[in-house]
């Protein structure tokens, strides 16, 4: 299953020209060479690479033998693949570098081997490379050229999509969110010159750094994706020729580049590119007879350049907050694999691992609008056949490995063993703080905006996490009536007497949620002169999938008290990640002090109610002794109810308990250290009532209303 190099191939046929120069100068030797040269041909022997071939076609193929002439490199011919002169299956499967710590990626490649895979493929978020406009990052976990150079190393091909659209459940669909900041308005994946030009330098950055790994340069790419599932959103064969020409301009006119569409023909017929030589890939749900979309398939390629290709062999599903865990039945799978492999098909998995969408990086997507919002989780374990710990120990693995087994002439490595992972055991949370006692802290002065009316997170440069808007209203009345017609995707409403008027800390009043939108009472907090509104705005991911993927986050429309439009308003950006702040006593009680104007017994006139739904940081430290193994873990949730969570100052993602159903979060061992370490736990409500915590050893997708 190794990939032959460019380096191994010059080396046969330097050998080659060896040979001919040392037949020249003997010339008795002449009749005698040409001999063996006849007979190795005869044989078809004579090829640069003699290693076994990870995946070939039955015998009986009549197009398996091949001309012996310039057989290196991989090709599409006779509706096959081919690699150095010989059919080749693809048996892939999606494993995406980004959503591995570094330190992981061997790891699971191999087991990816193990499965029986030759080719990897994998996605490339825009956004994580470009964050902010020309801040270019290909360090860490955002690395792909080290990435690209561990599947070389351990015999992969690759199957690389350079997007610039990529959807993968992933923010805005690899698109980054500073892009929804560009006024005039950016007309996303299509001809638009704005968007091209962006596209351009993105990719002109992004796809020079290929070129050393693509096939004929002795790398693992064989082919290269150009854009994603297209014919599902639009219609604008300008833009697809466009980054055809584009791609091509960087890696080459020989790179096979490829589409993938669902098995349909409106979504081919839209999507595909054949006038462009764009190999068209498909991709259809699980328990669709594939031979006739791969008969769908053909009409949209070339003649002879129709190899079928299952580019997402579904292995599981996504999950959003809210819903059942997905499971997909491993019998099945293996069912619809064999029928793809038997009759001389190429899959890849999707997903072979999925992984963890870490920070604040998961997607989300709508239904019949852009209210009928759902997020996704933060696991993207997808239920594939290696876990999001790395765990192959279960059934579906067990079953996709023995079908692959039957169509390779090798035998497939051992499977590797399992990754123990540590059980710490319940651990205290010791240290809180209420997030307006440190709001100084995490909206710098020189950060914040003011505007007379909202305005998206984007403008403000927030393209993660939350934006707090503030501002002010006299409050006479009894109770008046708060509505926001439009909010992405969150907000949390607190009020309380101006600082002016030594008022205490905010008091919640409700939430306000893109997907039930209503209003809320707002009660007379009966100050001396104005009332202060907070409204904490969380973005729980920026769609990635659909006609709303224009999706901007905070206050989208007029904040309307009473019947009247609130203005002046004061926009806050929180800066999460350094919580240096909180080991300080001192500091943590200055800001409490400052905040509530010495007023302290203010607390009091609040309801316990009120005060436990005000947002939080949480710390806890746990040890991890200098003589134990380092192991991955899970933290488990239960009993709590919304947040973010921080391991040594890295983002493993958001908890959502209260509506599940994930209940736990992914700790891979290389955050953490020996001796001390640290967990900060941003809670947006209620913290479990015992103040603990748990590490354990197994993932749980059980909490939540769904799951009773």
């Amino acid at each position: 299953m190794m990939t032959v190099s460019r380096g191994r191939s010059n080396g046969g046929a330097g050998a080659s020209a060896s040979l001919r120069r040392r037949a020249m100068a003997r010339p008795g030797w002449t009749k005698l060479f040409l001999l063996f040269l006849m007979v190795a041909f005869s044989l078809g022997a004579f090829i640069p690479d003699l290693s076994p071939l990870p995946t070939t076609l039955s015998n009986s193929h009549p197009l398996r033998q091949r001309s012996s002439e310039n057989v290196w490199g991989f090709k599409i011919a006779d509706d096959l693949f081919w690699k150095d002169g010989e059919p080749f299956l693809i048996i892939g499967g999606d494993l995406h570098y980004f959503r591995v710590l570094p330190e992981h990626w061997e790891d699971r490649l191999l087991r990816a081997k193990a499965l029986g895979l030759n080719t990897i493929q994998t996605y490339v978020p825009w956004n994580l490379h470009e964050p902010l406009p020309q801040k270019w990052v290909f360090e860490g976990i955002a690395n792909i050229e080290s990435f690209l150079k561990l599947t070389h190393k351990l015999g992969f091909l690759v199957l690389l999509r350079a997007g610039p659209y990529i959807c993968a459940e992933w923010d805005l669909g690899g698109f980054p969110a500073w892009i929804l900041a560009i006024e005039p308005a950016v007309k996303l994946r299509s001809s638009d010159p704005a968007y091209l030009s962006l596209v351009e330098r993105w990719w002109g950055i992004l796809l020079p750094k290929l070129v050393p790994f693509l096939y004929e340069n002795g790398g693992p790419i064989v082919m290269v994706q150009v854009e994603n599932e297209f014919g599902s959103f639009g219609d604008d064969k300008t833009y697809l020729h466009h980054l055809v020409t584009l791609a091509r301009g960087h890696l080459g006119n020989d790179i096979i580049l490829y589409t993938t569409d669902g098995g349909t023909a409106e979504t081919l017929e839209k999507g595909t590119i054949p006038d462009d030589g764009v190999y068209a890939a498909v991709d259809f749900s699980l328990g669709e007879d594939p031979w006739p979309i791969f008969g769908l398939q053909k009409k949209f390629n070339t003649p002879g350049k129709s190899p079928p290709l299952s580019a997402e062999f579904y292995t599981g599903w996504l999950t959003h907050w809210g819903e059942q865990n997905a499971h997909t039945d491993a019998k099945q799978i293996a069912v619809y694999l064999e029928k793809i492999l038997s009759r001389n098909g190429s899959v890849v998995l999707y997903m072979a691992h999925g992984g963890t969408n870490f920070g604040f990086f998961s997607g989300a997507n709508t239904g019949q609008n852009d209210s009928d919002y759902k997020a996704d989780l933060t696991s993207y374990d997808y239920d594939a056949p290696i876990k999001e710990s790395g765990d192959v120990d279960n059934f579906k693995f067990q079953a996709i490995r023995r079908v692959i087994a039957k169509y390779t002439k090798v035998s497939l490595p051992p499977v590797p063993s399992i990754n123990e992972r540590a059980k710490l055991g319940l651990v205290k949370v010791n240290k809180v703080a209420f997030f307006f006692n440190v709001l100084h802290y995490l909206c710098r002065s020189r950060e914040i905006v003011e505007t007379d009316q909202p305005i998206p997170m984007e403008l403000v440069g927030q393209a993660f996490g939350f934006l707090l808007y503030v501002s002010e209203f006299s409050g006479k009345q009894d109770r008046q009536t708060l509505s926001i017609p439009k909010v992405h995707d969150r907000a949390q409403v607190f009020v309380s007497c101006s600082l002016d008027d030594d008022g205490g800390r905010p008091r919640f009043v409700g939430i306000i949620e893109r997907w039930s939108n209503r209003e809320l009472e707002i009660p007379n907090m009966k100050c001396s002169s104005n009332t202060s509104v907070f409204i904490l705005v969380e973005n729980m991911g920026h769609i990635n999938y659909g006609p709303y993927i224009f999706d901007r986050k905070g206050i989208l429309s007029s904040v309307i008290l009473g019947g009247y439009t609130l203005r002046r308003w004061k926009l806050c950006p929180l800066s999460l990640g350094d919580f240096s702040f909180l080991e300080d006593n001192l500091v943590l009680h200055r800001a409490h002090s400052q905040t509530i104007n010495n007023k302290m017994i203010a607390e009091l006139k609040y309801s316990l109610q009120s005060i436990s739904q005000v947002p939080g940081f949480y710390e806890a430290h746990f040890f991890i002794d200098p003589h134990d193994q380092i192991k991955d873990t899970f933290i488990s949730f239960r009993g709590w109810n919304k947040g973010v969570a921080f391991v040594n100052n890295f983002n493993i993602g958001r908890f959502w308990p209260f509506v599940g159903p994930q209940c736990t979060l992914y700790v891979p061992a290389p955050l953490l250290q020996h001796g001390n370490n640290i967990l900060v736990i941003f809670e947006l409500h209620a913290s479990n009532p015992d103040l603990t915590i748990a590490f354990v050893e197994q993932p749980d997708f059980t909490c939540g209303k769904m799951q009773q």
